[in-house]
Parts: structure tokens; C-alpha cells; sequence
């Protein structure tokens, strides 16, 4: 049986790890290098870098952070922010990332995920969904979770399923940072329509939440979470030791 993953996150935002509720009200957590080595450390499965104000602020994403992540950890590491081009996913990669993550470029040019996958494979290619409902529809957000594209979600995540992304991260704004568990009904939606890895994101507020979400939504492959780690309300080894202890396989 294939084991679940847990992923930190790390939202990057001027070269410090920041969190905030709903996308809005940041604050200054950690260095990203040195809250990037204490979860390679203790367990993590994975860990996911956000540079989350690049797409908003037209440029590039930092790299010289990122090489010191990428150089520091020993685990699979995911990378978004800013990468609108081929040649983005190529300088990421580079840096030291397994992934890249895409989600305003891909919005701004629906093509991006199909050349990247055509030139580094499907498992490369990550599509982060930014997803909040608008009146009653699911709704693709852009921007850092600021611009309403108007489009429906479920079919959009499809479609880049379909052009190559090999993973699907999404991101519930209407359960980010608020602590009340993931948002179990969207992600049902979004793994009823594909048939890549879904990793859930926004919500999670204790260990319990990730027991509901593996066992209510067997088809999720991993939890993603931030705040919880970065104020060591959850520690990973005692969530794995629990989850692996509801039955729900684990790398311990």
C-alpha cells in the first residue's frame, strides 16, 4: 500500500517564511533555510516552497533561497511562485527542486504545462490550485489568492491533468489558516475528477484533521499544512506515529 505523505509549506515572502488566514493578514515566522533543514530532520515526507508574492509582483523567483533549501534538506522538495515560462521550470529545477509547482502561469498560458511536461516529465509538473467558492462554485483564484479568474475549478484542474500536470496541490482560501479541518467536500470533487496524486491544502488545525482527511478521502495522497508545524502545535513524528496507529500507512 502506498504511504501518505506529509508536507510543511513554506510561503516565502521576501526572502522570510510567513503565514496568514485566508490568504490575507501575514506574518513573519522563520528563515526558510533554517525551517527547512528542522523539517528534513524530524520526518517530513516532503516540503513545498512558495514564494507567494512573485506572480503579483511580475518578477522572478528568489533563487538564491531556494539553493540554500534545496542544498540543506534531503527530501523531495516542490517549488512555485513566479514560474511562467519553460525556461522558469528550468532555472527552478536547477536550483535544486524535484517539482515545480504552476499555478498564475499556467492560468495566463495553458499551454506552460504542457511544454513542461513534454521537456521534463510528467512528475515535474505540479498544478497548485487556488480554489474558493463563489456563490456556491468552486472558483480558480490568481495572484496569491487575490484575482477571481471566473473560471470553475473542477474542470480547469482537469484540463491540466489532461495537458501533463502529474500532481495536483490544492488550496482551499475558504479553509486557509482557520484551523477547522481540510476542506473534505472540494477535495472529493477534485479527486473524483482526476487520476494523478491530490495533496490537500488549508485548513488542517490538529492531528485529528489529517486522520478525517486520510480516512474519509482515501484517495488523497498527502497533507500539506504550514501554521500548525511552524508553531509547533503539531510535531510530525507524533502525527505519523498517530496516523500510522489509525491504520493509515505512513514512512516512519
Amino acid at each position: 500500500m502506498i504511504t501518505k505523505r506529509i508536507i510543511p509549506c513554506l510561503d516565502v515572502k521576501n526572502g522570510r517564511v510567513v503565514k496568514g488566514i485566508n490568504f490575507e493578514g501575514l506574518s513573519d515566522v522563520s528563515s526558510p533555510v533554517a525551517l527547512a533543514k528542522y523539517y528534513s530532520d524530524c520526518g517530513a515526507d516532503e516540503l513545498v516552497f512558495y514564494d507567494i508574492t512573485a506572480s503579483a509582483e511580475g518578477r522572478q523567483l528568489f533563487t538564491d533561497i531556494l539553493c540554500e533549501v534545496a542544498k540543506t534538506i534531503f527530501i523531495p522538495l516542490t517549488v512555485g511562485g513566479g514560474i511562467n515560462t519553460v525556461a522558469d521550470f528550468d532555472r527552478v529545477l536547477k536550483c535544486g527542486a524535484d517539482k515545480v509547482s504552476v499555478n498564475s502561469g499556467a492560468i495566463r498560458n495553458p499551454d506552460l504545462v504542457y511544454e513542461a511536461a513534454k521537456r521534463y516529465g510528467n512528475q515535474c509538473v505540479v498544478i497548485s490550485a487556488d480554489v474558493k467558492r463563489v456563490d456556491g462554485v468552486f472558483r480558480v483564484f490568481a495572484k496569491g489568492g487575490r484575482e477571481n479568474t471566473g473560471m470553475e475549478a473542477i474542470s480547469w484542474i482537469r484540463r491540466c491533468v489532461e495537458n501533463g500536470a502529474g500532481e495536483v496541490v490544492l488550496n482551499s482560501i475558504d479553509t486557509d489558516g482557520v484551523k477547522h479541518g481540510f476542506d473534505l467536500e472540494m477535495l472529493d470533487a477534485v479527486c473524483n475528477a482526476v487520476d494523478v496524486p491530490v495533496i490537500a491544502s488549508g485548513g488542517a488545525g490538529c492531528m485529528e484533521d489529517f486522520v478525517t482527511l486520510f480516512q474519509t478521502l482515501p484517495k488523497v495522497d498527502a497533507g500539506l499544512a504550514a501554521s500548525i508545524f511552524h508553531f509547533g502545535e503539531v510535531a510530525i513524528p507524533d502525527l505519523k506515529r498517530l496516523l500510522s496507529s489509525a491504520g493509515i500507512p505512513m514512512r516512519l
